[in-house]
């Protein structure tokens, strides 16, 4: 069975979606119900065995726990997490950022992240298998100007993935981060509070979709079960850092 968590639009949808072509049971988080639903009904068209949907927000811990009490039958059999689930807020100097815009991103970048985590890892722990997929961002690696909070935010997930590695090491669990560099979803577009601000980030070049991610994090979770794949950094052609983007349209 797959978790993932920000299931209701972009490269969680898209996972769900590309699992469920294999006709993998799937657990479906997220804060819209409405979306969920919509999700849901479509990976069971796509040949899902079923989807368990749960409308919750991962920095609530409280709600997440019982969730996972109230349905041990359907989480015991989780085998892969698909940590997916987090936002930007603007882009602007540090010394002109909004702190609750801040606050927002390291709640659930990274506490929200770490409550997905230890709800569902003993799980795991328990039956000696699983894995850890962790969507990260080049942004946790190579910063750039105005980032500051959000680069920390996936630098956490990045050295979270590699400790969580070595600590869990002498078990059969793996771990994967996946780190995109422009992937055109609704991120932009959460990030800006406004869609043309967000369209004109990916104008004239070919950015990276949630589908292709998708595929990158079917790769990964397919692979035999000796095989770890440790990360895998994705940019679009027209992309070579964070700050240099070739707009030439044919790219």
């Amino acid at each position: 069975m797959i978790l993932i968590t920000g299931a209701s639009s972009g490269i969680g949808e898209a996972t769900a979606e590309r699992f469920a072509q294999d006709g993998k049971a799937l657990i479906l988080w997220g804060r819209n119900r409405e979306r969920l639903e919509a999700v849901r009904k479509q990976c069971l068209a796509l040949g899902s065995k079923s989807v368990h949907v749960a409308s919750l927000d991962v920095r609530d811990r409280p709600t997440m726990v019982d969730q996972v009490k109230k349905n041990p039958a359907i989480y015991e059999r989780v085998e892969v997490v698909l940590n997916n689930a987090g936002l930007a807020r603007g882009l602007s100097p540090f010394q002109d950022a909004v702190p609750e815009d801040l606050e927002e991103m390291i709640d659930v970048n990274v506490k929200g992240f770490l409550n997905v985590t230890t709800t569902i890892l003993p799980i795991l722990l328990k039956k000696n298998q699983g894995h850890l997929i962790h969507l990260g961002s080049v942004a946790g690696t190579s910063l750039y100007p105005k980032g500051h909070v959000y680069c920390a935010s996936k630098a956490a997930i990045h050295a979270l993935t590699q400790t969580f590695r070595m600590d869990l090491n002498g078990t059969a669990l793996r771990v994967t981060e996946i780190a995109p560099g422009m992937v055109e979803t609704n991120f932009s577009v959460s990030r800006f509070g406004d869609a043309a601000k967000a369209k004109a980030v990916y104008a004239g070049m070919t950015p990276l979709v949630a589908v292709d991610i998708a595929d990158a994090i079917h790769w990964a979770a397919t692979r035999p079960a000796h095989v770890n794949i440790q990360e895998i950094v994705m940019y679009p052609v027209a992309q070579a850092s964070p700050t240099i983007v070739s707009r030439k349209s044919s790219l």
